[in-house]
């Protein structure tokens, strides 16, 4: 059985109106969507989607925004590193989504000090919170760790568009 829906239309007119109406919409979207990506200026960011807070020798690490919502609902966080020295930019664990699973790479070398427990029972915590309740690590910076790579809020923003 073949169905078939015909529209006819009294005029051009009234096509490019529907069919501007519903560009304007699309548009509004994406812009309500890029607005959506939040990326605060007091923290850096890594070409990888992580998000990294110094205070002193203590950094907190996490996933940005635009990483979480291009993973999708978060549903396993994994992280095996705890008191591991590690060198910036190696993997310290892993995030797995409905649909896929992503390695999570340090900003910079130091010591794993802390996982965030609530992300055991809670992992949607990424998703919901980023850069607050989801902070994934908490790292003791080593001395020697470059932070040339870490990248401004502005920088981080037109990385993502």
């Amino acid at each position: 059985m073949n169905a078939r829906i015909e529209i006819v239309f009294s005029d051009d007119q009234n096509l490019f109106k529907i069919f501007f109406e519903c560009i304007s919409i699309l548009n509004k979207f994406v812009i309500i969507k890029k607005l959506k990506m939040n990326t605060p200026s007091e923290l850096k960011y890594t070409k990888d989607h992580e998000w990294i807070k110094i205070e002193g020798n203590t950094a907190t690490i996490g996933i940005t925004d635009f990483a979480q919502g291009e993973l999708g609902d978060i549903v396993y966080v994994d992280v095996d590193t705890v008191d591991d020295e590690i060198s910036g930019g190696d993997v310290f664990g892993s995030v797995e989504a409905v649909k896929t699973v992503s390695d999570l790479f340090l900003p910079i070398s130091g010591k794993v000090t802390e996982f965030n427990s609530a992300l055991e029972d809670q992992p949607e915590l990424l998703n919901s919170d980023p850069y607050g309740e989801g902070w994934i690590i908490k790292l003791e910076i080593a001395e020697d760790a470059d932070h040339s790579e870490l990248l401004s809020a502005e920088e981080y923003q037109a990385l993502i568009g």
